[in-house]
Order: structure tokens, then sequence, then C-alpha cells
């Protein structure tokens, strides 16, 4: 039973680092308007693909992750 609390902790910090990162995120005045985004407006439909965005995420939590020391 504590093996299975241990685990809820756990996500719980995780789900609570996401949501304060998500925060953050619209607060950065760049991300989101990068060169490779795709971003079509019409009259009734607009659509919005962040390709340089998720890129330029991934290539930064990849590093993040191969710094960070494990056990």
């Amino acid at each position: 039973m504590q093996e299975i609390a241990k685990i809820l902790i756990v996500f719980g910090v995780i789900l609570l680092i996401a949501g304060f990162l998500i925060g953050l995120i619209g607060r950065v005045p760049f991300l989101g308007k990068l060169p490779g985004d795709i971003y079509i407006q019409k009259k009734n439909f607009s659509f919005y693909l962040p390709l340089a965005t998720s890129l330029l995420l991934s290539i930064l939590i990849s590093l993040i992750l191969r710094i960070w020391p494990r056990r």
C-alpha cells in the first residue's frame, strides 16, 4: 500500500510541475510564433500547427533529461 502512495505522490508532483510550466509558456513572447509554425486563418476556420515550437521544446527537454543525473 505504501508503494502506491509513493507512486501517487510522484505523479502529483509531476502534474504540479507540468501545470506550472504550462502557465509559464504562455508568458514567453516568442514561443508559439516561431517561423516554422503553421497558422492558417480563413473566414470560419483557423488552423494552428506549432511545428518549430514543438521541435524546440523537444530538443530542450531531451537535453535537460540527458544532463539530469541518473541513479
